[in-house]
């Protein structure tokens, strides 16, 4: 669904970029989507708080997600290619908290 939605887009507005031009977007355009969640928190301590909006916070979350979705496109992952790469860093960061890894830095105890 991304890719057709990012077809489109280049189709309609005619534009395209290379890959490191894309990257640097799709980074910039996620950064500013995660700026529009910390936005929806209470991070400012010197501010009354206001009531959680979720809604509003899954929307955004839904946005980096389209971003994230983007990147991996453009860098030729897929969806399988991504969730064996989690599996596997899961596992690697569940081994450095047991120092099993051959990292150093990270056992406790």
């Amino acid at each position: 669904m991304q890719d057709a939605l990012n077809a489109e887009l280049a189709r309609r507005r005619d534009y395209s970029f290379d890959y490191e031009r894309w990257m640097e977007k799709l980074i910039l355009a996620t950064q500013d989507e995660l700026a529009e969640l910390l936005r929806e928190l209470n991070y400012k301590w010197w501010k009354n708080e206001k009531p959680l909006n979720h809604a509003a916070i899954a929307e955004e979350l839904v946005d980096i997600l389209h971003f994230f979705v983007s990147m991996c496109l453009r860098s030729g992952i897929s969806a399988d290619d991504l969730y064996e790469g989690y599996i596997r860093k899961n596992r690697e960061n569940f081994d450095r908290q047991d120092g099993k890894s051959e990292k150093e830095g990270y056992s406790i105890g």
